[in-house]
């Protein structure tokens, strides 16, 4: 008795989802688009992108700060040794 009761109610939660499924393609709120520009124009902006400037975001360049890799290494070391550096969640 209980599996054709289980059985109607999925039988009928499938019906209802089926009914609707036509809505959720979104057919009904099609955009037209019309660029205003030409492929060639776009391709040619795109050889030659915005540059990032100093106060955006991005990677700027290399900058030559004087303390080697393992200096800057053993101050990591140490400041995690002495508690200066915050781990996890506080």
């Amino acid at each position: 008795m209980k599996a054709t009761h289980l059985f109607a109610i999925s039988a009928l939660a499938f019906a209802a989802v089926g009914a609707h499924a036509d809505e959720a393609d979104g057919s009904q709120m099609g955009i037209k688009v019309q660029s205003t520009r030409s492929v060639a124009e776009v391709r040619a902006e795109a050889m030659n992108p915005v540059r990032i400037s100093n106060g955006s975001t991005g990677f700027i360049g290399l900058t030559n700060s004087g303390v080697s890799a393992d200096a800057v290494k053993m101050q990591a070391a140490q400041a995690a040794r002495t508690g200066m550096t915050s781990r996890g969640e506080m």
